[in-house]
């Protein structure tokens, strides 16, 4: 289990972090989401030994994570670390051995990873001859060629096209199922909706919202009804108790309700005008979960 115990790092007068808390466990995918300066980069770095707090741990297995432990991570940062006139092949390899695995099995594990990755004939190429999307994929084998005990991937999806996401998830998901904990962190809401397990929304340094998906849309103020009215007339809702329209074109309603409101009255209510065509409660997405989350989060005093 890998475990992030209230974090707190500062750069002179800018708080970055205040307290990041979150846990990851065994064979859980979990995303971690956030806008462009909210911590996650820096929480990552943190992790990997690349940056001090100024207080707060990271654990692995209940204790603190340190160099031996490191070695056991595949990590992925925001920015690529390669070798650019280093040939894939060789590259991948000299990463695997890096983390203590012998010649042999690392040769190995480098031709596996670039095929799986789609990257089997370019092996023999230098990096700086790849396209930046082939790039990502040399950075993402190099994290997971030494059969890593734990993966922290910083925006791992970005610049991929879909057959690229496609092979990096299935692969993700292999190593989830053999139990290791994955941590990516990506702007890609509804691509961390459809693979992840758990859910950290940071904010300003701190985490306004964690758990699941449907545990965060349990949080969520107000439920949501689509009503398909193909014949009602524009407004039709407004004057129900306790109802909001969210939405409204032609015939095709979405309206929140508050707590205590009743649905039954509204689908009397839609009723009234006519055929409904759809009258069903509407999930939040994970963006609208996002956008709720973070701003609902007070500003920070600088």
């Amino acid at each position: 289990m890998l475990e992030i115990d209230g974090l707190v790092k500062a750069y002179g007068s800018n708080q970055v972090l205040q307290g990041v808390t979150f846990t990851v466990e065994p064979g859980q995918m979990f995303g971690f989401c956030g806008s462009n300066g909210a911590g996650k980069t820096t929480t990552m770095r943190i992790a990997m030994g690349l940056a001090r707090a100024d207080a707060g741990e990271v654990r692995w297995s209940g204790r603190p994570v340190d160099d031996a432990v490191r070695r056991r991570i595949g990590y992925m940062p925001e920015e690529r670390g390669l070798y650019p006139k280093m040939k894939v092949g060789e590259q991948l390899s000299y990463f695997a051995r890096l983390h203590g695995m012998d010649a042999a099995p690392a040769a190995r594990a480098a031709e596996h990873w670039a095929e799986r990755l789609g990257l089997g004939e370019r092996r023999d190429d230098k990096v700086e001859k790849l396209s930046l999307g082939n790039q990502q994929r040399v950075q993402l084998a190099a994290a997971l060629v030494s059969e890593p005990d734990v993966l922290i991937l910083d925006e791992p999806f970005s610049g991929l096209d879909p057959v690229g996401v496609d092979s990096l998830a299935e692969a993700l998901l292999v190593q989830c199922r053999r139990g290791v904990p994955v941590v990516f962190s990506s702007h890609q809401l509804d691509l961390v909706e459809r693979l992840c397990d758990a859910v950290g929304i940071l904010a300003r340094g701190s985490i306004v919202a964690s758990g699941t998906v449907d545990e965060l849309r349990s949080g969520a103020v107000g439920r949501q009804l689509r009503v398909v009215v193909p014949d009602a007339p524009d407004h039709w809702a407004d004057a129900l108790p306790g109802v909001r329209v969210v939405s409204e074109q032609r015939g095709d309603t979405v309206l929140e309700l508050a707590q205590g409101a009743d649905d039954q009255q509204v689908l009397a209510a839609a009723l009234a005008t006519g055929r409904v065509a759809h009258f069903g409660w509407r999930e939040a997405t994970l963006v609208e979960l996002f956008r709720d989350a973070v701003t609902a989060t007070p500003e920070v005093a600088a």
